[in-house]
């Protein structure tokens, strides 16, 4: 894996926390909420 795609990866989860961290904090005033997240699921091998 490149430094490049690493980067892109690590992209990746800082925008899928900062979009939790920002559901959290809207969550005190609406219970019912739903997130709608889309997921890529990659299969790799340890």
């Amino acid at each position: 894996m490149t430094t490049t795609e690493k980067i892109a990866n690590a992209k990746k989860r800082i925008d899928e926390l900062e979009r939790l961290i920002k559901y959290w904090n809207d969550s005190d005033n609406d219970e019912g909420k739903i997130l709608n997240f889309k997921m890529n699921i990659d299969k790799k091998v340890a």
